[in-house]
């Protein structure tokens, strides 16, 4: 256990060396965010902060795996284990990519020219089924563990329940940003307790990657808390999303994501609510505004208690499934 937190205490020392000089950087070259008029009227104030910060995340990720995989154990460089963390890494850096591309286009000279959401749907649609094959096909997976009741194959459903995993997760994930602070730390809880559940069962490497992306996200929010120097962009976000995705699935334990990931769970399921409640009703709402956290501003609720009510959602979550997933 010791290689595993020292992991996440480096991850998160390089992030903050990292996180000062990219900052600059991004100002400098005026990668300045768009501030949709849709957001509250606080939100304006905003307008021109960095976005992309996602770059550093995972930037310090990529290295620390690369140091911990090459130099901090010593069994078989061609181990299945050490080759298992490829779809990690993978699909990190094709989300990477993608958010990369949008964040471009969220600019505060180029407004309105971020990606579609047909293509979103498309891109997301191919990671999802990009996931499910790989963990069917080469990693053999099959089951779910129950808790309290064991593990449990179901075969070729198996495609159907991954593919939805990483779609939905990588959905909702990206759906919570837009707070200061608020992906950062609710997606440092989830990962870490899917560190801690991936060294229960033995997947060192895992562990590593789950805890070095939970360092890195420490060190981002030291730039990220309110008021933000950098907001994350979907350079950040998609890859987390995905990366969680993919990492609940190679422990079994995708059945306690929503438990995990309660925060998530609620911030796209406020939005669902609402797009399906004005539809029927033709032009009623539910909540004030979604997704949930913009609710809770307009109910006058300040940034930074919005960001910490939450976060003691994501801790509880993270904690309950960690004790259910120990059960097995």
């Amino acid at each position: 256990m010791t290689g595993v937190l020292l992991s996440g205490g480096i991850a998160f020392v390089v992030a903050l060396i990292l996180g000062g000089p990219s900052v600059r950087f991004l100002k400098r070259y005026k990668f300045g965010k768009a501030i949709s008029e849709d957001l509250p009227d606080r939100h304006s104030s905003k307008a021109g902060t960095p976005t992309m910060g996602g770059l550093f995340i995972w930037l310090t990720v990529v290295l620390v795996t690369i140091f911990t995989n090459l130099f901090e154990f010593e069994d078989s460089f061609f181990s299945f284990e050490r080759q298992s963390m490829i779809l990690p890494l993978s699909v990190v850096s094709i989300t990477l990519a993608v958010g990369i591309w949008d964040d471009l286009g969220t600019l505060i000279n180029k407004p309105d020219s971020s990606l579609s959401w047909r293509f979103k749907f498309i891109f997301l649609s191919a990671i999802s089924a990009g996931v499910s094959a790989c963990m069917f096909y080469l990693f053999e997976a099959e089951s779910v563990f129950i808790p309290w009741l064991g593990k449990y194959s179901i075969g070729h459903f198996y495609l159907a329940i991954a593919f939805l995993t990483v779609f939905s997760t990588t959905t909702a994930v990206s759906i919570t940003d837009g707070l200061d602070g608020l992906l950062g730390g609710t997606a440092l809880f989830s990962f870490g307790a899917y560190g801690i559940i991936a060294y229960s069962q033995g997947q060192l490497f895992l562990s590593i990657f789950c805890f070095t992306v939970a360092g890195a996200l420490l060190g981002f929010l030291w730039y990220n808390a309110h008021p933000a120097l950098v907001f994350m962009g979907d350079a950040g976000a998609l890859p987390l999303g995905a990366a969680l995705g993919t990492v609940a699935l190679m422990t079994g334990h995708w059945l306690l994501l929503p438990i995990i990931g309660i925060v998530f769970v609620i911030e796209a399921t406020s939005d669902v609510i609402q797009v399906g409640y004005f539809k029927i009703t033709k032009g009623k709402r539910v909540f004030r505004k979604t997704p949930f956290h913009h609710h809770l501003e307009l109910l006058g609720w300040s940034e930074p208690q919005v960001v910490m009510r939450l976060y003691l959602f994501g801790i509880a979550g993270a904690l309950v499934g960690i004790a259910m997933a120990l059960t097995n």
